[in-house]
């Protein structure tokens, strides 16, 4: 009985390490995205921490403390992109009664390099297939050489390229105090234009009409084709934005990742993102990271066919058949996208 009762004593107390254990990681995470929901812009990382390689820079190092005199002037600008997104999210958090914590499946946009300590949040419609390219060129440790000699749907399978949510917690907070964490953002509506061009008019996007599509039109349009309502290719812009606005849409669940929000996706109110890179700036923006990780010289962006890209009098096009009412919902949904990246409100809108 004695020896039972000890035995019993014995199971309680690995049974408590465990759960203490298990709540520390957990704590450790929480503890660590509320730290970056409020985060410090001007710090500056590099007080000896255990992050790097002795004797060597990396790319976080020499962003803020750059050794290249030429690349001081774009650490002042992207200091300034990252004060903006601190402001907004300093108002957002003030007017806003939700509070969220991250768990690892919400970093499943975040892409990984372990060889130059980057982390990639990629935003659909804004070049990351090419971005996509490169990482796989830089994680491939020779395999690629040339970002454009990778197929575009090879970049979009999943297993080339690893994510942050694949890790443990403790991996996970490591790797977002120590890389440098980069995303490009782009005019949102330009963005949502964008979108519906590729996903809804082109033919040999037939997975996005029958997943989407059908729904769509079965929902919004009246006396619709059964070949419409079979095949779903011919949705109108109009009809995207009443599924976009709909409150149904939002209790079916998060949006689809091409036309969700950079704030839904990438979450820059709980990480501290080093770098904002723009669309409208791409090429510019692309190599200044690339300058960073060290392999400017021998890795250059992909340029990108600027003749077939939505622009903004194309966008102002589309929306001229909007209605007001949903003009302005549709600006709602997208506010914190304009408001984070200085984006200014379209002069093509209709909101009073």
């Amino acid at each position: 009985m004695k020896q039972t009762l000890t035995e019993l004593m014995r199971m309680s107390r690995i049974c408590r390490m465990i759960f203490a254990t298990c709540l520390g990681s957990f704590i450790l995470v929480i503890f660590y995205f509320q730290s970056m929901f409020q985060p410090v812009m001007r710090r500056n990382p590099f007080v000896m921490d255990g992050c790097c390689r002795k004797g060597s820079r990396n790319a976080l190092q020499e962003l803020y403390n750059p050794t290249q005199s030429d690349l001081s002037g774009a650490a002042v600008l992207h200091q300034a992109r990252r004060d903006q997104v601190a402001d907004a999210c300093r108002v957002y958090s003030a007017s806003s009664r939700k509070r969220r914590v991250l768990t690892p499946a919400d970093l499943k946009h975040l892409v990984v390099d372990e060889d130059h300590e980057l982390i990639y949040c990629y935003v659909p419609k804004v070049a990351c297939t090419n971005w996509k390219r490169v990482m796989m060129v830089l994680t491939g440790r020779g395999k690629y050489s040339d970002p454009m000699e990778i197929p575009s749907n090879e970049a979009h399978v999943p297993s080339n390229l690893k994510t942050l949510n694949q890790y443990s917690i403790a991996e996970i907070n490591h790797r977002l105090k120590n890389y440098l964490k980069f995303l490009f953002v782009r005019e949102p509506f330009e963005r949502l234009v964008s979108a519906y061009r590729n996903k809804f008019t082109l033919k040999y996007n037939s997975s996005f009409h029958k997943r989407f599509g059908t729904r769509i039109i079965r929902r919004y349009r009246k006396n619709a084709t059964q070949d419409a309502l079979i095949n779903g290719a011919d949705v109108k812009f109009k009809e995207f934005v009443e599924y976009l606005v709909d409150p149904a849409t939002q209790r079916d669940g998060p949006l689809n990742e091409h036309w969700q929000t950079v704030y839904q996706l990438c979450h820059p109110c709980h990480i501290h993102y080093d770098l904002v890179g723009k669309y409208e700036t791409l090429e510019e923006d692309a190599n200044y990271v690339l300058r960073l990780v060290g392999v400017g010289d021998s890795l250059r962006f992909p340029s990108f066919a600027k003749s077939t890209r939505t622009t903004d009098a194309m966008t102002a096009q589309f929306f001229s058949n909007i209605s007001s009412e949903q003009q302005i919902q549709l600006y709602q949904l997208y506010k914190l996208d304009f408001l984070m990246f200085n984006y200014s409100t379209p002069g093509y809108l209709r909101l009073d």
